[in-house]
């Protein structure tokens, strides 16, 4: 089955086709710091073709959940490397996705010394989890001067560099979910007057100038990104993501990145999948609710270069090998999704064990 067949995509050398999709699982320091249940949690899962890392920050100003992960200080790097190292030492890929949540985000999740900036002062409708205080409304965001977002695309730059450092094998930019880049592009939380807003050309020119940032450090062969247009996700709103999606995506071409990391979705304005293959069609990774055939067919017909499951890799650190041998998937624990410690995170176990 092609599915189980290695590839490469830029640089990148993946030994299957099933990679990891990156999941927010709250296992991080308060403090962004990588943990050792962490090690424990990648090195399980390193048969996937790639990983990919949760979201990490590039700066303290990038944190808005709880206890997740960021990769702006030395002992952040060194952290990482001990998980990088596990991966590596059982044959496995991994990259790390950077993410910058932006508006999204609670002074109660964050560092005393950082901010929640966006594009524009809009505040997000809707409420994110704190440990302190539960549920509790997103913050009001400061918009960005000029010189800021020059200094928040260097500290993409520079989370590159550290990721590189850390021993990650390549480098994602989150660009949905409603976070700092999703915000950049949708009409909804961009009302910039600037040459950062208004047009296409413009809304897309922050995107593209952290790709070029990263692209600079590791290399375009190296780097990747996701996208899921018209996704509402965290109060996201675009007037006409096809349009903004078409201007982005004709601009990242020519940048000749690793690949393209799609997530689809049926309720939107905008085929996803059709649009990403339109541009990237031998580097993209499909990704959103394949099963194993559906997945092979899309792989065998040339459809998508690999497919990124998540879910099923929570409960299943083996999920390749289960799929390799035709035995069942085990469910995970919805109540442990986000929870500190071990259990429903590192406790799932091997197929027969």
């Amino acid at each position: 089955m092609e599915l189980f067949t290695p590839t490469t995509l830029g640089a990148l050398a993946l030994r299957n086709r099933i990679v990891m999709a990156p999941m927010t699982r709250s296992r991080a320091a308060a403090d962004g710091m990588p943990t050792d249940v962490m090690v424990e949690y990648y090195r399980q899962r390193a048969s996937a073709g790639m990983i990919i890392s949760e979201g990490i920050a590039p700066s303290a100003d990038g944190l808005g959940y709880c206890r997740t992960p960021g990769i702006y200080n030395a002992a952040q790097v060194e952290a990482w490397r001990a998980i990088t190292d596990a991966v590596h030492a059982h044959g496995g890929s991994i990259v790390a996705q950077i993410m910058h949540v932006g508006r999204v985000g609670n002074v109660l999740n964050k560092p005393a010394d950082s901010e929640t900036v966006a594009p524009s002062a809009i505040r997000a409708n809707g409420e994110m989890y704190t440990d302190q205080q539960g549920m509790q409304p997103f913050d009001e965001p400061r918009a960005l001067s000029l010189d800021e977002i020059a200094a928040v695309v260097e500290d993409y730059r520079q989370a590159t560099g550290n990721a590189l450092a850390a021993g990650f094998d390549g480098v994602e930019l989150h660009c949905t979910s409603g976070y700092l880049p999703a915000q950049f592009l949708s009409t909804g939380t961009n009302r910039r007057r600037d040459r950062y807003g208004g047009s296409p050309e413009n809304r897309v020119r922050f995107v593209l100038e952290v790709l070029q940032a990263m692209a600079g450090v590791a290399g375009a062969s190296r780097v990747g990104m996701r996208i899921c247009p018209d996704n509402p996700f965290n109060d996201l709103h675009d007037e006409n993501p096809q349009q903004t999606f078409e201007c982005l995506l004709q601009h990242v071409a020519a940048l000749d990145l690793a690949y393209l990391h799609v997530i689809r979705f049926g309720q939107g304005r905008v085929d996803n999948l059709a649009l990403g293959r339109r541009y990237m069609g031998d580097r993209l990774i499909g990704n959103e609710s394949y099963g194993l055939d559906e997945a092979q067919q899309a792989v065998a017909a040339g459809e998508l270069a690999a497919v990124s499951f998540g879910r099923n890799f929570i409960a299943n650190p083996d999920l390749v090998e289960r799929w390799q041998n035709g035995q069942p998937l085990a469910t995970f624990d919805i109540a442990t999704l986000y929870t500190p410690g071990a259990d429903g995170y590192t406790t799932y176990p091997r197929a027969g064990n």
